[in-house]
C-alpha cells in the first residue's frame, strides 16, 4: 500500500493521537482536525485520500460534516462512533459513509479497513469514466446518473453497487461477490446489506416501478444487470 494522506476529524485529542500513531506506523501521512469545521477546511486545503470522521462532535457533528463532504467530494469516509446500533450504521451508510467502526476499535482492523477504502478508491480511478445504454447513463467523474431521462441522486455506496452491476452486464453476481467488489472488506458486513442496497437502488432509479429496472434478482444465486438492447 503506497503512502496516502489521511484526515482524522475527532474532537478527542487522545483518539486523534492514537489514530495518528497507528496510521503513521502503517506508512501514511496524517492530518488532524478537532471539529467538523476545521475538518472541512483541511479537506479543501489538502485533498486527503481518505477521511476518518467521528460521529459525536460538538456544533457541527459527524453527520452534518459528512453531508458537506459529500456535497464536494467522493473521498472515502470511515465513520467512528461509540454507539453500536443497526440504525446508526444504516444512517451512516445511507448518508454516504463508506465504512463504519465502533469504538473501542482494534488497531489492525482499523488499518485494514482504511486500506480497503484506499484500494477501492484506487480501483475506481482506473475504471472507464462513463457508461451508457438505452436507459442508463453514468458519468463517474462527475458522479452524475440519469435513468430514463431523469437525474438520479445516489450515495457513493449505491453508485459503487450500480457500477459493479453494469460493468458485469447480464452476469449473475452472488451476494458474496458483490460484498467483495462493492464493500471490499466484508468484516462485520452481513450479506443482507446487498439485498437492502439493491432495494434502495431500484427505488431511486424508478420510484414508481422499482421492479421494472434492469436490476434482476436471480433466486438462489444473486443479482444481475440485464443490459437493455
Amino acid at each position: 500500500m503506497s503512502r496516502s494522506r489521511i484526515l482524522v476529524v475527532d474532537d478527542d485529542a487522545v483518539t486523534r493521537e492514537l489514530l495518528r500513531g497507528v496510521l503513521e506506523r502503517a506508512g501514511h501521512d496524517v492530518t488532524e482536525a478537532a471539529d467538523g469545521r476545521d475538518g472541512l477546511r483541511e479537506l479543501y486545503a489538502r485533498a486527503p485520500d481518505a477521511v476518518i470522521l467521528d460521529v459525536e462532535m460538538p456544533e457541527l457533528d459527524g453527520w452534518a460534516t459528512l453531508e458537506r463532504i459529500r456535497d464536494l467530494s467522493d473521498v472515502p469516509v470511515l465513520m467512528l462512533t461509540a454507539r453500536e446500533t443497526e440504525l446508526e450504521r444504516v444512517r451512516g451508510l445511507q448518508g454516504g459513509a463508506d465504512d463504519y467502526v465502533i469504538k473501542p476499535f482494534g488497531h489492525q482492523e482499523l488499518v485494514a479497513r482504511v486500506h480497503a477504502l484506499l484500494r477501492r478508491a484506487g480501483a475506481r480511478g482506473e475504471e472507464q469514466p462513463t457508461y451508457a445504454d438505452a436507459r442508463l447513463t453514468i458519468d463517474f467523474a462527475q458522479l452524475h446518473v440519469r435513468f430514463d431521462e431523469r437525474d438520479v441522486q445516489l450515495t457513493p455506496l449505491e453508485l459503487r453497487l450500480l457500477a459493479t452491476l453494469v460493468r458485469h452486464p447480464n452476469q449473475v453476481l452472488s451476494r458474496d461477490q458483490l460484498l467483495e467488489l462493492v464493500w471490499g472488506d466484508t468484516f462485520g458486513v452481513s450479506p443482507e446489506q446487498v439485498k437492502l442496497y439493491v432495494g434502495y437502488l431500484r427505488r431511486k432509479l424508478d420510484p414508481a416501478a422499482p421492479q421494472s429496472t434492469p436490476i434482476e434478482t436471480v433466486r438462489g444465486f444473486g443479482y444481475r444487470y440485464r443490459r437493455p438492447d
